[in-house]
């Protein structure tokens, strides 16, 4: 009995938690037992997903999360049908909830893709849990699993709901759908199918989804006019001075887009060239900090993660490198948009990750799961750098 509640309250308890928050974060809340008959799809499908991939497996003999690390075939697998089978499985939890009356605004959409999300990772951990029983780790990365699939399946969620809002589908939700699916596979890969170090690369991904869910809910809340409930309110107003400043997504969408004047090229390249000596700035910063205070880089190991500390600081420095480049590019570029400054971090992510693909692959892994973060912040110090009148 123990052994089965091992495996199945640490899979079952969060992600009912995570439902109840999901359920009443909606202002005009769904029925009850559409909610809860979306995530006992999201099991049901979960199972049939999971059921597959074994059989699978045991055709091709392939596996990222017990195969070899890093292994071509395992790779393909996990990205070709691992990844993909998952995500149309919460699309076809979902469905019946899109077909119903009740599904008629953007943030159901939300409601029951997290719903399913919630019912698949429940069947996931659990499996995941049942097939390791033993180490503290595993429950981790369950944990860790939880949050990742709510938040992709929101994605293409928000956009299932803004399609049938407006009745013309367009390319906007099986886009987001097959972004949210590449994003899973890689997660998948760093938190399952490599060593604990490497894991804990979804950190920054983690965060920068956090992020991305908190600004995307402030951009409802200004859209509907106000807090989805009380005690959101209460937050709200308790955080307003220090989130006012804090841009919308309307801003920042307004800032990318190509203003009347042309893109300027030279800043784009200049820019690149800054980012990428701020790069190499950051690390030789963290490397000089590591030799100060005696960090022995050569002890790092991707199956131990006590050995993470070297590599969490080398990461701190190149990150912190980003939000000063941009910072400098808009001060000096004196440009009006975020174009710019947005290009030349992107080029410059681009170029180190195609030369950390040819040195080091673990290290591109780890460097595609803070690519995004690295992005955002290039861009926060460019909105800051941004001459006054523009950022009003």
């Amino acid at each position: 009995m123990l052994a089965v509640l091992r495996w199945t309250l640490p899979a079952l308890v969060p992600a009912l938690l995570l439902l109840v928050l999901v359920y009443f974060s909606d202002k005009n809340k769904e029925p009850l037992r559409i909610v809860l008959g979306t995530f006992v799809l999201g099991a049901l499908f979960g199972v049939v997903a999971f059921f597959i991939e074994r059989r699978a497996s045991s055709w091709t003999g392939l596996d990222d999360i017990d195969g070899p690390a890093g292994n071509a075939g395992s790779l393909v697998f996990l990205f070709a049908l691992v990844a993909p089978l998952r995500e149309a499985s919460k699309v076809a939890a979902t469905w019946p909830a899109f077909r119903s009356r009740h599904f008629d605004e953007p943030y159901d959409g939300v409601v029951y893709s997290s719903s399913a999300a919630l019912g698949f990772a429940t069947v996931e951990s659990g499996w995941l849990l049942k097939l390791h029983p033993t180490g503290g780790m595993w429950v981790l990365r369950a944990l860790l699993g939880l949050p990742a699939n709510v938040f992709f399946a929101a994605a293409w969620g928000y956009a299932l709901g803004r399609a049938k809002q407006k009745h013309d589908p367009g390319p906007v939700f099986p886009a987001s759908w097959v972004l949210a699916t590449a994003a899973h596979g890689l997660y998948i890969h760093l938190l399952y199918g490599r060593g604990e170090t490497t894991a804990l690369a979804t950190l920054p991904l983690l965060l920068a989804m956090a992020a991305i869910a908190a600004a995307a809910a402030r951009d409802l809340r200004r859209r509907e006019g106000g807090s989805r409930n009380e005690g959101l309110e209460r937050i709200s107003r308790i955080s307003q001075g220090r989130l006012s400043a804090v841009p919308s997504f309307q801003a920042v969408r307004a800032a990318l887009r190509k203003s009347d004047q042309p893109i300027r090229l030279r800043w784009v390249i200049f820019g690149a060239l800054v980012m990428v000596g701020s790069m190499l700035l950051g690390f030789g910063s963290a490397v000089a900090f590591g030799h100060w205070a005696h960090v022995d880089f050569s002890v790092v190991n991707e199956q131990d993660v006590s050995t993470a500390g070297p590599v969490a600081l080398l990461g701190a420095g190149l990150l912190a490198a980003f939000p000063l480049a941009g910072w400098l590019v808009a001060k000096a570029s004196r440009v009006s948009t975020l174009l710019e400054p947005a290009l030349a971090s992107a080029l410059a992510i681009l170029a180190a990750l195609v030369g950390l693909g040819v040195t080091a692959p673990v290290a591109l892994l780890v460097g595609l799961s803070c690519s995004p973060i690295a992005w955002t912040l290039a861009c926060a110090g460019a909105w800051v750098g941004r001459p006054q009148k523009a950022r009003r």
